[in-house]
């Protein structure tokens, strides 16, 4: 089955391939095209989403996926929120973590949670799934795997940062592995259908 996702990010697009292979072994993953990105001018992960997974699916005419995704903290009023990607101005994950890091500068509740919204547009309809990942923020960015935020985030019942997990383990806990493991059956599902048309 052959699925365009609604994103540029090589990160995100290795990441979607480890979680839904397992699920959907015949699952062919292709990145959005070329192009002027479309405008993200949401109000929620959910909007962001949709709008992302419905210009794939227009681009291509294949059923597409696409998540919007970012961190809410508590102490900043559940900010950078949907701006997460963008909270610094530059568009680079370091000056982003800074940026956080800084405006938590004395400030005793560390509470955050990482949000995603997951969408699955085709022809005959489309699907949202959000599911989201407790825990707090690091005084100072730790490890050197994953991206964005995963430095200065410590999941909830971990000891380190997610940027310190195996593939493996934030696969398993994360907010995208959870909501695109949940829209997997939800793609499978187009795809017996598909097979029974042909």
């Amino acid at each position: 089955m052959d699925l365009v996702v609604g994103t540029r990010n090589t990160h995100k697009l290795d990441e979607l391939t480890r979680i839904l292979s397992p699920l959907i072994p015949a699952l062919v993953l292709h990145p959005a095209a070329a192009g002027e990105a479309p405008v993200e001018d949401g109000e929620t992960f959910r909007d962001n989403a949709l709008i992302k997974a419905r210009a794939a699916h227009q681009e291509s005419s294949l059923p597409a996926i696409a998540d919007d995704s970012g961190i809410e903290v508590t102490a900043l009023g559940g900010a950078p929120g949907i701006h997460s990607a963008r909270y610094a101005g530059t568009g680079d994950d370091g000056d982003n973590t800074a940026l956080v890091l800084h405006n938590m500068a004395g400030l005793s509740n560390r509470g955050a949670r990482f949000v995603c919204a997951a969408a699955l547009v085709w022809s005959g309809g489309e699907i949202v799934i959000e599911q989201a990942w407790d825990g707090a923020l690091a005084e100072a960015p730790t490890g050197a795997g994953g991206f964005g935020y995963d430095p200065i985030f410590i999941p909830q019942g971990q000891h380190c940062s997610a940027a310190e997990l195996t593939r493996a383990q934030k696969d398993e806990l994360s907010h995208r592995g959870k909501a695109f493991r949940a829209l997997a059956s939800h793609i499978a599902k187009l795809e017996s259908t598909k097979s029974k048309l042909e």
